[in-house]
């Protein structure tokens, strides 16, 4: 049984938080969706990400990669097989379908289908005008006894 959690009393009291409300209401939505095929998700840097799963039995053409608006969506579907023969059918073949929220910035960067694991490498870049920056301190020149007799000059005049 699911747990429901009301985010509600939260929405009072922050201010642009909504994206993040969000993603928690779709994370709680997307598991009761089936875990099949299982996938790892691994941190390879400090900017980058793998998301393996084990797609045993699929072919390249049977797998779609999507990517828009940070949401990245992994679809498969095999081709009908003969059902003829078979005395036993354990491996899987139904279709399935992945959906995973990404952070801004997050990109795709590549994909591989390799002994039965679809590897989707992804990268985080922060543009330029978002990263961190050194802000410089301007000195304003410092008033000496000499020039506050000409400022007090001026104003009188």
């Amino acid at each position: 049984m699911a747990t429901s959690y009301d985010y509600a009393p939260l929405f009072r009291s922050s201010v642009g938080f909504d994206r993040v409300f969000n993603l928690l209401e779709n994370a709680q939505r997307a598991r009761s969706i089936s875990d099949w095929p299982p996938y790892d998700i691994v941190k390879t840097g400090d900017d980058s990400y793998r998301i393996s799963i084990a797609v045993a039995g699929f072919a390249q053409n049977e797998l779609d990669i999507t990517f828009q608006s940070n949401l990245l969506t992994v679809t498969g579907k095999r081709q009908e097989a003969p059902t003829d023969g078979y005395l036993h059918r354990g491996i899987a073949a139904r279709p399935f379908e992945h959906r995973f929220e990404l952070a801004d910035h997050v990109r795709v960067d590549g994909a591989d289908l390799s002994n039965g694991l679809l590897s989707i490498d992804l990268v985080r870049e922060i543009p330029e005008a978002l990263k961190p920056r050194k802000i410089s301190i301007q000195s304003a020149p410092a008033l000496s006894s000499e020039t506050t007799p000409q400022i007090e000059a001026q104003k009188a005049a």
